[in-house]
């Protein structure tokens, strides 16, 4: 749900489907690879300060320094004269708090005060401590963000990960960066964040967007289903009034929150996600409460959690998909760029293998991840063009139940599945004829319970003239 747009770029969403009804149709479908530039080169850059360009590493201790005065100096939330700035954080109740030295009021204050004078006018006693005292309150060098602290002087490598977000983000200028950082703390004291997490949004919205698994680096993985928004039901819950819409946002925010959680901010750690974008009966442009919506949570997004995405996969791609990137494509930035993938409806298995694997992959999109986990991981067979291949499964107990899983990438394969006791006496037991798998198809399962020991004896056969990829996944449950 988060690329790096403008929000008020999905205003020229119905610009966009005009402009794809004039340059796409079912026969000129190359104007799909002229609209989208596809870029898959993009690496995640390094966290460590040693790996960092000239430039960069100079922006960062820039940031560090400006950041440590800042906090020590209690200036961060306020100018040069103490006066709050725009991206102030506390609140005048938690202002009055601090002004007030430790373990004294301001009462006591004012009574050490005028009994230490008590010839003079009496006059109002400000405890509070300026922003340039020596006196810094202990709670503002306590300042953090997603566990992880600010104040550099505290020596912990997280920070540098953190403020690098920040710094890309901004084409690591330092006081855009200093500022983004600001705001960001700022909007989470306003949206009490520090307590979205307790919150309970009900069962509606989970099926909108949901973390599920990892890619083949680590990084976490969320799925987002437009498509669910198109259902007039689900429509009516989560979207048809404003206080649901502002209900969805905080909710989306809240699995921001939780995906973060899955990160650990060390510099050669997981600190972005996978995103995979859903789009297939996704609702048009013109669904203006799903359009607005969605603007408002890109915009908060990118706003407050800077660098959090590693790639940006959409599947199940709609033509006008394609017209409004090529609408919007000017005002991405390359590094935003070449985080996005598209893949067609017949490319989604083929395209999300790159970079998640099999069993991670749920089984709608292809893969063979299951609510049921087997216990044997996924096994990879290639099958060479024109050749037979077979595996064998034991089971060397009677009364042994197994389930397994086969799923078939590329063009068809022709699959029989038998099982062959052990005793030489017994017949072998054809569990499944020859029978073809189409790529099309998520994994077929098969299960069987054997009345001796034996093994199940499965063989594919590719009589195509191109290799095929299978996977296979079983699992046993033993008679005791």
């Amino acid at each position: 749900m988060t690329i790096d747009v403008k929000a008020e770029t999905m205003e020229m969403a119905e610009e966009a489907v005009k402009l794809g009804e004039q340059v796409c149709n079912e026969k000129d479908r190359a104007c799909e690879s002229k609209a989208v530039e596809k870029i898959s080169s993009y690496r995640e850059e390094s966290n460590f300060p040693s790996d960092l360009k000239q430039h960069e590493r100079k922006a960062l201790n820039e940031l560090k320094s400006k950041l440590e005065e800042a906090i020590s100096g209690n200036t961060f939330f306020f100018n040069k004269e103490g006066e709050k700035k725009v991206a102030d954080i506390p609140t005048e109740e938690e202002l009055e708090e601090k002004e007030k030295p430790a373990g004294e009021s301001k009462e006591g204050c004012e009574e050490e005060k005028n009994n230490g004078d008590e010839g003079t006018e009496e006059k109002p006693i400000e405890c509070a401590k300026t922003p340039e005292s020596d006196g810094n309150i202990e709670e503002e060098k306590d300042i953090s963000i997603w566990g992880v602290p600010l104040l550099p002087s505290k020596g912990d490598d997280r920070t540098d990960v953190v403020l690098l977000k920040f710094l890309r983000a901004r084409d690591f200028k330092v006081n855009d960066a200093f500022q983004m950082l600001e705001k960001t703390l700022r909007w989470r004291k306003e949206y009490k964040i520090d307590s979205i997490l307790d919150e309970e949004f009900g069962p509606d919205l989970t099926s909108a967007a949901y973390l599920s698994g990892t890619d083949r680096q680590g990084h976490p993985i969320c799925y987002n289903i437009f498509g669910v928004l198109d259902n007039e039901e689900i429509y009516q819950k989560t979207l048809a009034t404003e206080e649901k819409r502002e209900q969805f946002l905080r909710w989306r925010v809240q699995l921001m929150e939780k995906g973060i959680q899955k990160l650990n901010f060390k510099p050669g750690g997981v600190n972005s996600f996978i995103q995979i974008n859903d789009l297939k009966n996704s609702p048009g442009p013109s669904k203006k409460e799903v359009r607005s919506v969605a603007s408002k949570a890109v915009a908060l997004l990118q706003d407050n959690y800077p660098e959090f995405v590693a790639k940006n996969i959409f599947v199940d791609v709609p033509f006008w998909y394609y017209a409004l990137h090529s609408l919007i494509s000017p005002f991405l930035t390359q590094r935003s760029k070449s985080k996005l993938v598209f893949a067609r409806p017949s490319k989604v298995t083929e395209t999300l293998l790159k970079y998640v694997p099999i069993q991670e992959i749920p089984i709608q999109y292809g893969g063979m991840k299951r609510e049921e986990k087997f216990e044997n991981e996924v096994s990879e067979l290639l099958i060479r063009a024109g050749s037979i291949t077979s595996f064998e499964i034991p089971l060397p107990e009677a009364g042994t139940g197994i389930t397994w899983d086969i799923l078939a990438l590329g063009w068809e394969v022709n699959c029989t599945v038998e099982f062959v006791p052990d005793n030489g006496n017994s017949y072998t037991m054809i569990i499944q004829k020859e029978r073809k798998m189409c790529s099309e198809e998520a994994p077929v399962r098969w299960t069987f319970k054997n009345k001796e020991p034996g093994k199940i004896a499965i063989t594919i056969g590719n009589a195509s003239g191109k290799k095929k990829k299978v996977f296979y996944s079983y699992m046993c449950n033993s008679s005791s």
